[in-house]
Order: structure tokens, then C-alpha cells, then sequence
């Protein structure tokens, strides 16, 4: 094996078992739910955002402010509603009598961890002054630039089956999220286990597993992880396969009406390396950006009315083109 490669496995291997630790002591209080706490912990590895679709009740909240106590960084649950103001957000400047002068108030958007519960819910302003934060990690108040300090991860959640009074995300913010992943119901053991644990108020002690430092080196490592030239031509036909379909032999042309972004392609390698390391290897495999697929690209495929009359779903559109496409 290339010496490289072996030293990248070896760090790898390293923050592996760090992270492992982490998903650990998250589960500790999770029940259930494994799959969306490793894509959370690929989406925190990567510096991405996470778009959580699902009903409420499902630990969605508790999920993400127990990532937050495990590293000993901030969180903040942000309500969105349609009265919201930018500037509930951001923060504003503040007269100062004393002193004569504006002093800055900084918004809830500076924590660490952060919960956009319901984002579909306040105005389009609002929603674009949490994603321009989130794609610049900086946020201007009132003409001041203040960088918005690592780790910072955003979680948004929406409500599938509540339309009445929401403000649906533009496809251009939507494809601002890393990942959009649907939050299902947990199994029937597992309810069982949530009701034991709720009703005699049983409540697991979380400790800190990692330093938001120690995150930040790992984030850090993961560009690092090796992808062959292979793998990214694979990437490449994979995204646009969602755009020109038929030369794939695909056969869903007729249900898409926009492929996925240049972004796609960014994300799908990145998460494919985050996922690389949770595997404890310093380089990807075609396995890793199938893992990562249906996540990264299943709000990028715009579908038409066609697609929605005959219930064709992105996801079954996904499948069809990693079966379509040649694996190297």
C-alpha cells in the first residue's frame, strides 16, 4: 500500500475511534434513530447543514442539543415563526446613553449547534439571513462583517404534513443543505424503550466526549482523505446522470425538471470522505458515495407534475441511476 495512504488510514483510524466514542454517548440518550446520528456526524465531519424532514415528536431537538453537550459547545433552539425579524437572528446595534455610542447585540445565529425548528414557517427574509449565515459562516450587522465561530452546524426542520402557513424553501436555499434526511417513526422496540425511559424519568448522564478543538482538527482532516481520480469521475457521471438521463439509460427523463447542482458533486465527495473516516479508512470507495447518494442529491432533483401525478419519488430516481451507472 502507498505510504500516504497508509498514514492517512492511520489517522483515520484514530478520529474513527474518537468519533465512535461520540456516536456512542449520543446513543446513550438516543434511542433509535442510528442512521440519522451517523449522517449527522458526517454533516458536523464535513462542515455542512442538515434539512430534516419529519413529524414532531421525534427526538429531533434533543438529538441535536446532545451532539452539543458531547463536545461542550453551545446550542440554540431557534422557533421560526411568521413574525420573525433578520435581526432576531443576526442581532442588531443597540444605543449605549452611558457611553453615547451603538454597541453590537449579537444574535442567537453565533452559537454553535443550532436548531431551526419549523424553518418553513417564518417569512423568506428571515430564511435567507440563516442561509447566507450557513454557506458564508459570517454574518453583517448593520454594515459590520462578524465570522461565525467553528464548529458551526445548522439542523433545519420542516413538517411534511402541515402546509397552512408556511413559506416553502426556494429551490436555490434548499440546495444550501448538505443533506436533506427524512426522520422516520422508531420501531416498535424502540417505543417501548422511550416510554420505560420517559415515564419513571429516567435521564441518561451525557459527558463530554470531545473538545470543539478536537472537532475542528477532525473537520480539518477530512479533505485530506484520498479520492482517486476514479471515484471522482464516478461522482461526476452520477450527477449528470440527473441532468441528461438518457445518455445513462436512464429511463426518467420525462419526471425531471432541473438535475442537481455543482454542488452535488462537491458534497457527495466530501460526505463520501466523512464517511470513509466513520469506516476507519484514508480513502473512499465507491460504497462510501453510494452511502451518501439518496442524502445528498434527493432535494437537488427537481421533479416535475408528471413525476407527481404518477408518484414518482427523487429517491426512486436516485436508485435507478446507481444501478445505471458504471462503478469503477
Amino acid at each position: 500500500m502507498d505510504e500516504n495512504i497508509q498514514k492517512l488510514n492511520e489517522r483515520a483510524s484514530y478520529y474513527s475511534e474518537q468519533l465512535s466514542k461520540l456516536r456512542a454517548e449520543i446513543k446513550n440518550r438516543i434511542i433509535g434513530q442510528n442512521d440519522i446520528i451517523d449522517n449527522m456526524l458526517i454533516a458536523l465531519i464535513s462542515q455542512g447543514h442538515i434539512l430534516l424532514e419529519g413529524v414532531p415528536g421525534l427526538a429531533k431537538t434533543l438529538m441535536s442539543k446532545t451532539m452539543a453537550e458531547c463536545l461542550d459547545c453551545d446550542f440554540i433552539r431557534l422557533q421560526f415563526t411568521p413574525d420573525l425579524l433578520p435581526a432576531d437572528i443576526t442581532g442588531t446595534k443597540v444605543y449605549n446613553h452611558n457611553e453615547t455610542s451603538f454597541s453590537t447585540l449579537k444574535g442567537p445565529i453565533f452559537a454553535n449547534f443550532i436548531l431551526a425548528d419549523e424553518i418553513n414557517r417564518a417569512p423568506p427574509k428571515v430564511q435567507s439571513a440563516l442561509l447566507e449565515a450557513m454557506q458564508e459562516r459570517q454574518v453583517s450587522i448593520q454594515g459590520e462583517t462578524f465570522k461565525l465561530e467553528r464548529p458551526f452546524f445548522v439542523m433545519a426542520t420542516q413538517n411534511p404534513i402541515e402546509s397552512e402557513g408556511t413559506y416553502k424553501l426556494p429551490e436555490a436555499q434548499v440546495d444550501r443543505f448538505m443533506f436533506k434526511l427524512i426522520i422516520d417513526y422508531p420501531t416498535k422496540d424502540d417505543e417501548i424503550e422511550i416510554i420505560e425511559r420517559f415515564t419513571q424519568d429516567i435521564r441518561p448522564h451525557i459527558s463530554k466526549v470531545l473538545t470543539s478543538r478536537q472537532i475542528i482538527e477532525i473537520q480539518d482532516f477530512n479533505p485530506l482523505i484520498y479520492a482517486d481520480r476514479k471515484i471522482k469521475d464516478y461522482v461526476a457521471r452520477i450527477v449528470d446522470a440527473t441532468r441528461h438521463p438518457q445518455a445513462y439509460d436512464v429511463d426518467v427523463e420525462g419526471y425531471i425538471e432541473y438535475g442537481a447542482s455543482p454542488r452535488a458533486s462537491l458534497w457527495l465527495i466530501l460526505a463520501a470522505k466523512a464517511h470513509a473516516m466513520l469506516d476507519g479508512r484514508g480513502y473512499v470507495v465507491p460504497e462510501d458515495i453510494k452511502a451518501v447518494a439518496y442524502n445528498v442529491l434527493r432535494h437537488r432533483i427537481l421533479l416535475n407534475y408528471e413525476a407527481e401525478v404518477e408518484e414518482v419519488t427523487s429517491d426512486q430516481i436516485i436508485t435507478q441511476i446507481l444501478n445505471k451507472v458504471k462503478v469503477p
